[in-house]
This record gives structure tokens, C-alpha cells and sequence, in this order.
């Protein structure tokens, strides 16, 4: 992508997710993500009803009168996305790859925070971590952010979910909102999730929810005769025979086990999620998110 390229694509971008974050998600992002708790505000006599557990003795004191401390939700997050940029990122036969949908899902996200006055930081991964934006505020900072994710050419190809989520756990020591932005299809042969340690560490420290991207075409494979594949993270390639039923099956259940493993993951540590396909408008899929909180 050369740099005009990258421009008018940012752009683009940041001209749609305004829009949206300003029209759609501005009052569903507010509702559906909480300040982390009570920050004090001021203090004032004391009034019929007010808890006596706020009582504020040294004014009470000094002011030989009862006061107490007023307290005030503390509205200001921390939004980390974890976004998924392996191999696999670059499939798409919809007209849009699955790194480009989770580039504006990541947008939206973004710029609905900084209209919240949040801080957003960005962990871009494939078997490793490979680059950590802290969180920070501002045009400047979305922008740098929604660039990354576009132009950053992995030095790695695979996938390891897991690494990501302990760089969180080790990098943001206070509780955030976190989104994991990947086709989570990080599994054993079996379909069996690899990183489910990660997650149980990850979910009782922060406030984790999943977003799922993935094509239409990875779910069965089509019956197209001999072809030749090869796995984008792995590098392997093989002749596959799609013209087999049998072929065909076997594949289609190892996705459903692999997206059926994750679901129960998921399920068993209360994490929400959402399934984007590059072949839908992501907002009903977001504000489902927002509205399952």
C-alpha cells in the first residue's frame, strides 16, 4: 500500500466511524461500558437520608456541624483492543478482508471511546505480540492507532491468542475494557481453544469481550474439484481434492468444532461476543453487542 494509498484509506475510515460513533454508538457505548467505580467530589452538610458511612469527622469537626462526602461515578476508561493481524487476516471474498473489517470495527470502537473521553491503547498480535500502543486520547492518537492496524506488516504469521491476552494481563495492571478483534480460530487439531488460561486470567482482571470475524467462504468449502491450498500462517500446501463429500465433511466439522469450542469458552467465563462476517454491516453486530451487556 503506498502512502496515498494508506491516506485516502485512513481517511475513509475516520470519515465513516465519526458518523457512526457520533449517530449510532455515542449513547450505546456510554450505556454498555461503565466508569470503574466512585471517585469522591465534594463535601457537604449532612442531609436527612445521606449514609452516615460517608461522614466526613474531620470536617464534622472543624466545622462543628455533620458533613459528609459526596461521591460521583468516575466515568474515564481505559479501551484496549486486541486485534488479531496473522495471515489468515488477509482472506476475504466478499469484496472486503477480514483485517479490513476488523480495522473498522477497531475504528468505531476507537472513536466511540475518545467521544467518551476514554484513554484506547492497541495490541496488534500474531504469535506474538507485535507492537503495543499505550492508551492515550485524542484525533492524533485514533488516527496513529487506525494506521497501525492497516499498514503494520506482521513479522509473524501465526496466531497465538494467548500471548496476547498475558501481555494485557502484564501491561495494563488497572482494571480496562478490553475487545479481542480476531476469527479466534487459534486451536488444536481438534478444535480445542489454546488459549484458555490466558482467558481465565485476562476475564478476572478486565472487562474482556470477544468480536469474531470471519469469511462466509471458511465455513464449508466449496465443491470446485482439485485444488491447490495453501495455509497462509503456516506456509504448508497441499492438492485438495472439494470434489470428495467426504472431504468436504471432514472440513466442516472441524470449523463448526473450532467455533463451537470457542462458544463454550466463552460461555463458561462470561465473556461477551459477537460473529461479524466480512459480508455484513458491522453496526447491528456491535450494537447487539453493546445491548447483551
Amino acid at each position: 500500500m503506498t502512502p496515498e494509498e494508506l491516506i485516502k484509506k485512513v481517511r475513509k475510515i475516520e470519515i465513516r466511524t465519526k458518523a457512526l460513533s457520533r449517530q449510532v454508538f455515542a449513547g450505546e457505548y456510554h450505556s454498555a461500558f461503565k466508569g470503574r467505580g466512585m471517585a469522591f467530589s465534594e463535601v457537604r452538610e449532612y442531609q436527612w437520608g445521606d449514609d452516615v458511612r460517608n461522614m466526613d469527622w474531620n470536617v464534622t469537626a472543624r466545622m462543628s456541624a455533620p458533613h459528609v462526602k459526596v461521591f460521583e461515578e468516575e466515568r474515564e476508561l481505559t479501551v484496549v483492543l486486541l486485534v488479531d493481524i496473522s495471515r489468515s487476516g488477509l482472506f476475504g471474498t466478499q469484496g472486503k478482508t477480514k483485517r479490513e473489517q476488523i480495522a473498522e470495527i477497531a475504528a468505531t470502537l476507537a472513536f466511540s471511546a475518545i467521544l467518551n473521553n476514554d484513554k484506547v491503547g492497541c495490541i496488534l498480535f500474531s504469535d506474538r505480540v507485535e507492537k503495543f500502543i499505550a492508551p492515550g486520547k485524542g484525533r492524533t492518537h485514533f488516527l496513529h492507532i487506525i494506521r497501525e492496524i492497516l499498514e503494520w506488516e506482521p513479522r509473524h504469521n501465526g496466531t497465538d491468542i494467548g500471548e496476547a491476552l498475558r501481555y494485557l494481563t502484564n501491561a495494563i495492571k488497572k482494571k480496562c475494557t478490553a475487545f479481542i478483534l480476531s476469527d479466534m480460530l487459534d486451536v488444536e487439531a481438534d478444535g480445542t481453544p489454546r488459549y484458555e488460561e490466558a482467558l481465565k486470567v485476562a476475564v478476572n482482571r478486565h472487562d474482556l469481550s470477544v468480536i469474531r470475524v470471519s469469511d462466509p467462504r471458511e465455513k464449508a468449502l466449496p465443491n470446485v474439484g482439485l485444488v491447490h491450498a495453501k495455509d497462509a500462517e503456516s506456509g504448508a500446501s497441499r492438492w485438495i481434492n472439494t470434489a470428495s463429500r467426504h472431504v468436504r465433511d471432514a472440513y466442516g466439522e472441524w470449523f463448526r468444532s473450532a467455533t463451537e469450542g470457542a462458544d463454550r469458552l466463552m460461555l463458561r467465563y462470561q465473556v461477551d461476543h459477537v460473529d461479524i462476517g466480512t459480508d455484513e454491516d458491522y453496526v447491528r453486530g456491535l450494537i447487539n453487542l453493546f445491548h447483551s451487556r
